[in-house]
């Protein structure tokens, strides 16, 4: 039995969520862009594919927002400035992925909040995105407005004129290799699929502004042990523990370590460390906040 759905008698929200549902797994463009003054702007968007090779041609849908009918600052940008660069996500960057959907301001670079690395392009004005694994370099050829509603879509179909390829993600014979390029894909709601190892969730940060990767300690944020996923996840934070919390996480959970290493400094915050990489992996925010707190704590 099968239930059969008239797209015009429910509400958009609800055809939303079962066109992501059913329409999945879907390629996800990480896209940069400049705004009207040149600042950096940059969003994903799995409303994306390939669709000719000859000429190259991507295709990405900065949809408007169905609960206010209002337009993504990269429809703007891409309207005053026709050049774009689309970068391929991987699992290692994922969750600096999901925080550039952050609905930051305008004028303030998600490359800053989600410390993703802007290097320049060759061709176009918009920066690429270092840790990605392959970069377009995009012309935008013309955009498409599929109506003027909340949830409608903006094709922006684009010309890639440069690509960039990481050396690390080819195989002998010079392909890419799918296991080595490691891609994610969304799905519907907080689902992702990691192509080579299955599905896991990423909450959306939309309904919250997270505080940014360049808000975190310094002995955080350039931290020898925790990863770009891991800055991602502690950047995606609204507010950060207090001292009193910290203070008795540290005397209940971390005594150990502290009494063990209280001579080491540096063998203590690496250990400290260590511990809230685990605890991230198991997406225990909180408490690896306060093991990386107590440090100083």
């Amino acid at each position: 039995m099968m239930i059969s759905i008239d797209p015009q008698s429910i509400p958009v929200a609800k055809i939303h969520g079962y066109l992501l549902g059913a329409v999945a797994p879907r390629p996800i463009a990480l896209v940069s862009t400049l705004d009207l003054d040149g600042k950096d702007n940059l969003s994903p968007f799995s409303f994306f594919n390939v669709f000719s090779a000859n000429p190259p041609i991507a295709i990405f849908s900065p949809a408007r927002r169905g609960r206010d009918n209002t337009t993504k600052h990269t429809y703007e940008n891409v309207k005053v400035h026709s050049e774009c660069v689309i970068n391929i996500v991987n699992y290692d960057m994922v969750q600096q992925m999901s925080l550039s959907s952050t609905e930051y301001p305008k004028g303030v670079s998600e490359f800053v909040k989600s410390g993703l690395t802007a290097v320049s392009s060759v061709l176009v004005k918009p920066k690429r995105v270092l840790e990605s694994p392959v970069q377009l370099e995009c012309k935008v050829k013309e955009i498409v407005e599929l109506g003027n509603q909340g949830g409608a879509g903006n094709l922006v179909i684009c010309e890639i004129v440069q690509i960039h390829i990481a050396e690390n993600v080819l195989d002998g014979n010079g392909r890419i290799d799918p296991y080595l390029i490691d891609q994610v894909a969304r799905m519907g709601g907080d689902w992702y699929s990691r192509a080579r190892a299955g599905m896991f969730e990423v909450p959306k940060p939309l309904e919250r502004c997270g505080i940014g990767v360049d808000q975190l300690p310094s002995d955080i944020r350039f931290s020898k042990v925790l990863t770009g996923n891991h800055l991602g996840m502690l950047g995606n934070t609204e507010i950060i523990p207090n001292e009193t919390d910290v203070n008795e996480y540290k005397l209940t959970e971390l005594a150990d370590l502290f009494l063990e290493l209280e001579s080491d400094a540096s063998a203590l915050e690496k250990a400290l460390h260590q511990r809230a990489a685990l605890l991230l992996d198991e997406n225990k925010l909180n408490e690896a906040w306060m093991t990386l707190l107590a440090f100083n704590g």
